[in-house]
């Protein structure tokens, strides 16, 4: 009998693995892949704020900046990289987007080298995405498997029929979520990094149509979710790599000129997002149960998220997109204190808004 199970071995599910473990609890972790075999592995992990003008994601994504920089460094400082990050405008809008949010910043402004475009430069960093993930979760038992069943009896949670655990986290990125909730919907988007051997020199982290990492020992990275349309379990034909690799080479030569190019390695995963862009961090409605409610009423433009009925001691973290080792920590963070504490969730991130908007829809039609 475990304390937690945690089904999924993404950023998502490696963050939370780590708070759960650091504050002594018993967790068992899957993933049928491996350890960051999906979209957490083909991520270049840069660590960046979201740089626009005004919004919710842009404000979380801005304390989970700060909150995440500090928690690599701090924790796993050999496998975290500081350096300056070089964000460039990629349009005469985004110029206009940048000047605003310079003006608004409270982040210290680094000197930027010329562009064509508006620049922002700031202390930032990138991690190691694979090592990271695996440091992360060295302190639980992992298991290479895929998780078919799930079920919860005597209140216990019993996983494939052989595992047995008081609680869980679903941290099963853009696949299936394994519960039947039709209000759980989430955007899966291609990535694709390449490695690159280069003789050209970079010493900022830089991102444009594509987001580029500092040099090292000649290598650098080179990647994006740059494929929307793509998705590995429902595309007719294979994803072409070769011409993935050519187009985040051509969007590379908008920011910064590469001599001598030599591919090392690609890297490839589906990214999971939500769809209203913000992640997803918490209980999770039981649908069928809270719709026979005769005291709810699914209409109201303030939910009351509490009259809810949720599945017991299940919780959900997801719904990244390319921010996923910027926010991972920061939610990690917020869900242990949820699970151990019972601190509530906000509602800009509950899961539970998305079934509040499913279940609105559905008693106008």
């Amino acid at each position: 009998m475990y304390d937690i199970a945690v089904i999924g071995a993404g950023i998502n599910g490696s963050c939370i693995t780590y708070e759960l473990t650091s504050a002594g609890k018993e967790v068992i972790l899957f993933d049928g892949g491996g350890i960051a075999s999906g979209g957490s592995g083909a991520a270049g992990a840069f660590i960046s704020p979201k740089f626009s003008k005004s919004g919710d994601l842009k404000d979380i994504l801005h304390s989970a900046f700060c909150y995440s920089l500090d928690f690599y460094e701090k924790n796993f400082s050999d496998l975290f990289t500081k350096c300056p990050l070089l964000h460039i405008a990629k349009d005469e809008v985004d110029d206009v987007t940048l000047r605003i949010y310079k003006e608004k910043t409270d982040l210290e402004l680094l000197d930027a080298p010329w562009q064509e475009r508006e620049t922002v430069s700031i202390n930032a960093g990138i991690v190691n995405a694979k090592s990271m993930c695996e440091a992360l979760s060295k302190s639980a038992n992992f298991k290479e498997e895929e998780i078919v069943s799930l079920e919860y009896a005597d209140g216990v949670w019993i996983i494939n029929e052989s595992y047995s655990a008081k609680e869980v986290v679903l941290a099963t990125g853009a696949y299936k979520t394994l519960l039947n909730e039709p209000y759980i919907k989430l955007r899966g988007v291609w990535g694709h990094r390449i490695d690159v051997k280069t003789s050209t020199d970079n010493a900022h982290s830089i991102h444009q149509f594509v987001s580029i990492s500092p040099s090292k020992r000649g290598l650098l990275s080179i990647g994006a979710t740059h494929n929307v349309h793509y998705h590995p379990e429902t595309a007719e034909e294979e994803y072409d790599i070769q011409e993935g690799r050519m187009e985040l080479l051509e969007k590379a030569s908008h920011s910064i000129h590469l001599e001598n190019i030599e591919i090392i390695e690609d890297y490839m995963g589906l990214r999971s997002g939500s769809f209203d862009y913000m992640p997803m961090v918490g209980p999770l409605v039981i649908s069928r149960e809270t719709l026979q409610s005769d005291t709810i009423h699914f209409q109201t433009k303030k939910p009351d998220f509490t009259s809810y009925t949720y599945y017991p001691n299940l919780t959900m973290i997801n719904g990244s997109g390319g921010y996923g080792f910027v926010l991972a920590p920061y939610l990690a963070k917020i869900l242990v204190e949820y699970i151990l504490s019972g601190k509530e969730v906000g509602k800009k991130v509950h899961p539970a808004r998305f079934f509040a908007r499913w279940a609105k829809k559905r008693s106008e039609g």
